[in-house]
């Protein structure tokens, strides 16, 4: 895996000027638009509306006069209330979208995708190469703005008719939304009346007979008392069809006839003609949006200007839709109640880490070049950085990603079987992808591309959806490698969508062996005929003596079943193969895989490899992830939208093989990395009973080292939390937790025996959420190490109170967490109130004398405590020798650490004490460090020429080998 502008869609349904419903996230126009909804929005202009291309004509709100065409009272009003509903339906947003927060305002600046003037006879070129194909338009070919589109062209003459076509994912819909608006909110002064219509929604409506006053009427009402004047407003009269490739338009005389009223009954598309043929209303202006391949559906004499679209073409127009997209107000919704969100400071360092990648001229550059994968981009970050809605995973995102591009979009309207876009893209796309997963490759030639898009063709009509996919889709998919040492070839746009597809290739059974294909129909075919021929030799079996041919029949009826076994063990091969990749050895000392859909991002700091230097081996971590995610339930109803359905019992079975091989290969000992992958994978399968039974064998938890985004807490907390059998041990030693993190990890912490989290950074305010923990009723927690933590004496203070009510803890490590005298003077004074604690450890907390003697003194009269650690104190000579003193003088009691030797022998704590010096060398203060170790090696020399014992003395000398090694590696550290 390498890396990784939304278009929300919103239906133009009937009824759209009287009741507003609710937005449906099913809906099925594509929009990539900047404006909120809101209860009441005012018509004139917003605060700060700026744009950096094709803006609109400047314009003050709509005033109250409408034109010569539109002077009446009644007329003024009914075009207000047409302006008031279009602007409340456009504004709404799809949940994809609504689910990261208050995303945009009415201030907020917009990005438009470049528009390029282009000619019929560039339009009727021959289809270019896969290579040319993909190649970004030449910038010394005209752009237009939105203004523009309706200027006199090159000869002076008026356009009335405009065409903007673009391949998926280029922004159609974005422009179509922002004229609406604009001309919602007064900033196309050059039309009067703007009437849009959603091509798709004509398309539904079949042959039935309709005037273009009764489509008008039924789907904006208030429109119905100035129907008689569309034909007298001319030019100033703008009709938007979007999507023009939903309707099949006959414009030969015999198929079509001529028609001019807009009263008289005509099928939608004959309307359409109609109106395009400049026959009914001749002087209306029209701007129609279509995909690439439904071009030719208007001949070239009925369009006055073709426009094609061409997304952000321009590394700036993707950095300002970055700095815009990112820099909005987090979700309020999420994870809010962790007290989780993303600073401004944060926000920005996201924008300028991108902004650098872009500039590298990177893949994700190349990608970006479709406003989509912009979107895309944004989500992924949100989701990796932000707080994270209940429920919301990786693969729901790529999931809706592709509902909001191709919901509702058919590969061919003309083509009778119907077939969906995605669900053609899943075929071949998907096996393209599948196979560079199986072949561990992401860079493809032309022959692979054209291997898996022509692969089976045998008619005409296939031929041309190869041809209308071509045109059409292809490049949302695939982009030209721009990386160095791979000319002329290509890559998927996001390397996780290559994952994604040959995971969705695969849960779609669409991966078949020769034995599948041939053994279905076989077995379809001999269990069908076996049945009748069976039933015809039984009733002639008691008439002759043929009873043995009805036996051998029978046996005919066992073919089904066989090959059913086949599939199974089909099932059970891919199962073995997904495990197999989530844990390949060679993968355990990468990053987890959020940390590298991250880097791939963000950039990675740093030189780059060389060209020269042998590629490393290509990583498909997120493959099984995405596996799992695609059997989730809510996915599988997505993909249903998008006309590719995951049956139940399909899902269950795969389900069955995955947990069959998950519980043989996930008892094994994981690397903390690879273990969040795991745990990862169950997050995106969203389902706690696989879960459960799954990971009923996970007795530690060790992350140990593993940066923990609130995001990974996340998936952590909502994997295991809900579990029930006990963790021996959870490892969260150096990962960067804060507070928020500790409330997230709480269930986790709930089940856990010994839990470790040093090295974390943790304050007083995580002491706080602690004391909460430790006085949990459920809290069966023995062993807690916060050692390296800045605690402070505040923070003890918290601690102390969750040890008065504690009834399980024993073991308790606070080396090195900044107590000082304060700090284990309050634990001297409150630690009579725990009766169950059996070690201490305040070692290096810089305290002195008298507190550390009082706190030797209350554990010496502790019931139950058995040592205590105070070593590296700033101790004195003589307080070192009172504590050993203290030691000595009475039988029981706790035993006190404070030095190497004990009398003139060796310590038997003294590995401990070095074992700790030797983890903890390169944090540590090193002068701090070197004058203890000083110290140490002083009081090994005084015991050892005060012992005449050899064992002793041998002993002595060992250990002083131990901490002069220290003390060089300490030395070499400073050189």
């Amino acid at each position: 895996m390498s890396w990784s502008c939304h278009v929300p869609r919103a239906s133009w349904g009937p009824g759209l000027g009287r009741v507003f419903q609710p937005a449906d996230e099913r809906t099925s126009f594509l929009i990539h638009w900047s404006w909120p909804l809101k209860r009441e929005r005012p018509l004139g202009p917003p605060r700060a509306f700026i744009r950096h291309h094709g803006s609109s004509a400047d314009s003050g709100p709509p005033s109250g006069r409408h034109g010569q065409w539109f002077r009446g009272t009644s007329a003024a009003e009914a075009i207000q209330r047409h302006r008031r509903n279009l602007a409340e339906w456009f504004s709404r947003l799809p949940r994809e979208e609504r689910q990261f927060g208050p995303t945009f305002a009415l201030d907020t600046v917009h990005v438009d995708p470049v528009i390029r003037e282009s000619t019929p006879d560039e339009l009727l070129r021959p289809l270019a190469e896969l290579a040319l194909e993909h190649q970004p338009p030449p910038a010394r070919l005209p752009t237009l703005a939105l203004s523009q589109l309706f200027d006199p062209d090159a000869c002076g003459r008026r356009v009335q008719t405009v065409v903007l076509y673009g391949t998926v994912g280029t922004g159609k819909s974005t422009l179509v939304r922002k004229m609406v608006l604009d001309w919602c909110y007064g900033r196309l002064p050059a039309f009067e009346l703007l009437i849009p219509f959603s091509c798709e929604d004509l398309s539904s409506l079949g042959p039935a007979p309709a005037s273009l006053c009764h489509l008008v009427a039924q789907r904006y009402t208030p429109l119905k008392e100035i129907l008689p004047l569309m034909a007298a407003a001319g030019s100033r009269l703008l009709f938007v069809l979007h999507g023009l490739e939903h309707l099949n338009l006959n414009f030969q005389l015999a198929g079509t006839g001529l028609c001019s009223d807009p009263e008289e009954p005509k099928a939608p598309a004959a309307i359409m003609v109609n109106l395009l043929r400049k026959y009914m209303l001749p002087k209306a202006s029209i701007l129609v949006t279509t995909r690439p391949s439904a071009i030719g559906r208007i001949p070239s004499k009925y369009v006055g200007r073709y426009g094609e679209i061409c997304g952000f073409s321009d590394t700036n127009l993707q950095k300002l839709y970055f700095q815009i997209r990112l820099n909005q107000p987090d979700c309020v919704h999420g994870a809010g109640d962790a007290g989780v969100s993303t600073t401004p400071a944060q926000r920005d360092n996201l924008v300028q880490m991108l902004s650098r990648n872009l500039e590298g001229h990177h893949q994700i550059a190349a990608a970006c070049f479709l406003p989509s994968y912009c979107w895309l981009v944004c989500a992924t970050l949100h989701f990796l950085h932000a707080p994270t809605p209940a429920g919301q995973t990786l693969t729901s995102i790529y999931t809706s990603f592709l509902r909001l591009n191709f919901s509702g979009e058919m590969l061919e309207s003309t083509d009778s079987s119907k077939l969906s876009l995605m669900a053609y893209a899943a075929r071949t796309m998907g096996k393209l992808a599948y196979e560079g997963v199986s072949s561990r490759k992401t860079y493809f030639s032309e022959e692979d591309v054209r291997g898996c898009l022509e692969a089976g063709i045998k008619t005409e009509e296939e031929f041309q959806l190869v041809h209308v996919f071509r045109r059409d889709a292809l490049r949302f998919f695939l982009a030209p490698c721009i990386e160095p040492g791979h000319p002329d070839t290509f890559v998927f746009t996001v390397p996780a969508m290559q994952e994604y597809l040959a995971a969705l290739y695969i849960v779609l059974g669409l991966h078949k062996t020769t034995l599948q294909r041939v053994g279905k129909e076989v077995a379809e075919l001999v269990g069908r005929v076996g049945e009748d021929v069976s039933l015809v030799l039984g009733i002639m079996a008691k008439l002759l003596p043929l009873r043995a041919l009805p036996l051998l029949f029978n046996l005919l009826k066992v073919v089904p079943r066989v090959f059913g076994r086949v599939v199974g063990k089909s099932r059970e091969a891919v199962a073995r193969a997904m495990v197999l990749e989530m844990f390949r050895e060679e993968d355990y000392y990468n990053d987890d895989v959020l940390d590298q859909m991250g880097a791939s991002i963000l950039g990675v700091e740093g030189p780059r490899r060389h060209p020269d230097e042998p590629p490393e081996d290509e990583v498909f971590e997120l493959f099984p992830i995405f596996m799992g995610g695609l059997l989730s339930a809510h996915n599988r109803a997505v993909l249903a939208q998008l006309g590719c359905p995951i049956k139940n019992l399909d899902a269950m079975e795969n389900a069955q093989a995955i947990k069959k091989k998950l519980g043989k290969l996930g008892r094994q000992v994981l690397p903390p990395s690879e273990l969040l992958d795991h745990l990862f994978f169950h997050y995106e399968f969203q389902n706690q009973r696989f879960s459960a039974e799954v990971l009923s064998s996970l007795r530690q938890l060790n992350l140990a080292g593993v940066r923990m985004t609130p995001l990974k807490c996340t998936v952590v907390a909502s994997v295991l939390g809900s579990g029930r059998h006990a963790l021996d041990e959870v490892n969260l030693a150096s990962c960067q937790l804060d507070p928020a993190g500790l409330r997230t990890f709480m269930p986790v912490f709930l089940r856990a025996r010994k839990l470790g989290l040093q090295l974390n950074s943790l304050g007083p305010e995580a002491c706080r959420d602690l004391r909460d923990l430790l006085l949990h009723d459920k809290c069966q927690i023995t062993t807690l190490r916060l050692s390296n933590n800045p605690l402070t004496a505040a923070g003890v203070a918290f601690l102390v109170e969750g040890l008065a009510g504690n009834t399980s803890l024993t073991h308790l490590s606070l080396l090195h967490t900044g107590l000082g005298d304060e700090g284990l003077e309050l634990l001297a004074a409150r630690l009579n109130c725990n009766r169950q604690l059996q070690e201490l450890n305040v070692a290096y907390n810089g305290a002195g004398d008298a507190a550390a003697l009082a706190l030797a003194k209350a554990a010496r009269e502790h019931p139950s405590l058995e040592l205590l650690h105070l070593y590296f104190n700033e101790l004195s000579p003589e307080g070192r020798q009172v504590l050993r003193d203290l030691g000595g003088t009475a039988e029981g009691g706790a035993r006190v650490v404070v030095s190497l030797t004990e009398g003139t022998a060796v310590s038997e704590y003294w590995s401990v004490i070095l074992s700790e010096v030797q983890r903890n060398l390169k944090s540590w203060d090193q002068g701090r460090v070197r004058r203890h170790l000083e110290l140490l090696l002083r009081d090994l020399d005084d015991n050892q020429g005060a012992t005449l014992n050899p064992l002793r003395k041998a002993q002595l000398l060992r250990v002083k080998g131990e901490v002069r090694a220290l003390l060089e590696q300490l030395g070499g550290s400073e050189s």
